[in-house]
């Protein structure tokens, strides 16, 4: 065989790849990318991802000797690290704070000051904090967390909510670091107010507005639930990131509550609380945008609370985002996307399925990925609002799916036929109940072992088969039930009719087709199962019809 000598093309790294290579955080490579004209184009991927070249990373690295040497932003970063641990939020709150006033505010050591005015100096105020947030965000994701939003579920909020005016106001009710809410609409002109309940995240997303130029915003500490700081302000557009890891919201304290107008939800659906706290500050003819876990779609603890959502026409849309939007775990989420109507509501809902999609897009449906479901077709046992039962089951090809099972089903039923063996009379009953052996003296004897608990031969004079036939038999199964009444299949004590390996065989081959056409029955019970629901489904929404009548 010939070698082939030609080189493997150069493997294709992404911008966070750099970064790691670099020991920079994502918007240090950003930064790069648009101030350094001879910076690596891009090799590969899309505009929104994409990818570059490894080898001109690794000389273009070199060249301006940015990954000989540890980077500033990572040397404020480990400093912060070092003095905060686990609470670094609050050490980046205090460079907030610093920015903000000049001034170093009490307890921010004196290293990490004038490492953060020395960064800043050299750059600008508004990438080191961007800096800061993106270290942030890409610690709590190694981590797992879901302190904050992730930037795919922004993008997707961002997406679905399309056009923000400048003159619209947005409230997010758990804002963390503030992410999400300074997302939406253009940097100046909207008003943006907002809650946490972290003390430190409050604190610095209230300072990180100004610096990024997203002006009026008020951002305040604590619970939504429990102490609402906005009692009486309408917003145009409210979003929200509930915290789902929180079981206790409060529900104890707030039964009466008016925000319930859906229901009381129960102390599990800590979601629908936070949705109905959400739409009760939404203006007439404003929008409710929640991140919401899947299961909230079809629990059975929130039905009554979705049957009121829907048959008032509340909810418009839902959309399903691919595993692995939220990067904090693989489980997929969902938007709900709620109007307050100054009329009636909406006559249905559109339900969008982007889970068979990469992550990172598209966002933009596809013709089979949406369908709108009138209000009446959702309000049944289970008022179940996960889009693909929904986008499936009108996009499905009834016909195509009912004639494979009946085809699939026809087969078994051929393979039945000559699986089935034919049998002749014997002597009459009892006539195998002469001389026999336990399987415990076979044991003893070594001609058989034991495999995952279950006896199997150990000697060519003993045939499997047969052994496992007999033990089924219903003499065996009298013995391994006890006086209560129950079975425990007991090996040990079971006996074995005494007979020659060639007539062993043959009854084993019998045993081994019983054992087989008892696979085909099962196997056919559930194509038979799936055939005619899908026939019922079929014939009741329209998509099949019955057969012509014999002229």
């Amino acid at each position: 065989m010939k070698d082939d000598t030609r080189s493997a093309p150069d493997p294709l790294i992404t911008g966070a790849e750099i970064a790691r290579l670099a020991g920079v955080t994502r918007a240090a490579v950003s930064n790069w990318r648009r101030r350094y004209d001879d910076f690596p184009a891009p090799a590969g991927g899309g505009a929104s991802s994409p990818l570059f070249n490894l080898a001109e990373v690794r000389t273009w690295l070199a060249k301006v000797r940015k990954g000989q040497q540890v980077s500033d932003e990572v040397t404020l970063w480990q400093a912060l690290r070092g003095a905060y641990g686990d609470d670094v939020i609050e050490g980046i709150a205090a460079i907030a704070r610093l920015l903000v006033d000049g001034v170093p505010p009490p307890g921010l050591a004196p290293e990490v000051s004038c490492k953060a005015l020395e960064i800043a100096g050299s750059s600008s105020k508004v990438d080191l904090i961007n800096a800061l947030v993106d270290r942030f965000l890409d610690s709590t994701r190694r981590a797992g967390s879901d302190l904050v939003t992730s930037p795919r579920v922004i993008q997707a909020v961002r997406h679905f909510a399309g056009s923000v005016p400048k003159t619209a106001s947005i409230l997010d009710p758990a804002c963390g670091i503030g992410t999400l809410l300074l997302s939406l609409g253009p940097a100046s002109g909207p008003t943006r107010f907002g809650q946490e309940v972290d003390p430190a995240m409050a604190e610095f997303a209230r300072l990180r507005a100004p610096l990024t130029g997203h002006t009026p915003t008020d951002i305040r500490a604590g619970d939504s639930l429990r102490g609402d700081q906005w009692p009486d302000l309408k917003a145009d557009v409210v979003v929200c990131d509930p915290p789902v890891a929180t079981p206790d919201w409060g529900r104890e304290d707030l039964l009466l509550d008016a925000r319930w107008e859906f229901g009381t939800p129960s102390r599990a659906e800590g979601e629908l609380a936070w949705l109905q706290h959400a739409y009760a500050h939404t203006a007439p003819g404003g929008r409710t945008i929640m991140v919401m876990p899947a299961s909230v779609a079809y629990r059975k603890a929130g039905r009554r609370i979705r049957a009121e959502l829907v048959r008032r026409g509340v909810i418009t849309q839902v959309v399903a985002l691919p595993s692995g939007t939220a990067t904090a775990h693989a489980l997929p989420v969902h938007l709900w996307i709620l109007l307050r109507s100054e009329g009636e509501g909406t006559q249905s809902v559109r339900m969008v399925d982007l889970t068979a999609n990469s992550p990172d897009g598209p966002l933009e449906p596809e013709p089979d990925q949406v369908v709108d479901v009138p209000l009446i077709d959702l309000l049944d046992d289970i008022v179940d609002l996960t889009p693909g039962t929904h986008v499936r089951g009108i996009h499905r090809d009834y016909l195509a799916e009912y004639a494979v099972l009946r085809d699939k089903l026809q087969k078994q039923l051929n393979d039945l036929d000559a699986l089935l063996p034919l049998l002749t009379s014997g002597s009459g009953p009892g006539t195998l109940d002469g001389a026999s052996v336990s399987v415990a003296d076979l044991a003893r004897a070594g001609l058989v072992e034991y495999t995952d608990g279950d006896p199997v031969s150990a000697s060519e004079n003993l045939d499997t088969d047969y052994l496992h036939g007999f033990l089924l038999s219903s003499a065996n199964r009298r013995r391994s039930t006890s006086a209560s009444g129950a079975f425990r299949m007991d090996t040990r004590g079971s006996r074995i009719p005494q007979m020659g390996i060639e007539e062993q065989r043959r009854y084993g081959a019998v045993f081994r087709a019983l054992q087989e056409v008892e696979e085909h029955t099962g196997q056919l019970a559930k194509l038979s199962a799936l055939a005619t629901a899908l026939a019922r489904e079929g014939l009741t929404n329209g998509a099949l019809n019955p057969p012509p009548p014999i002229a």
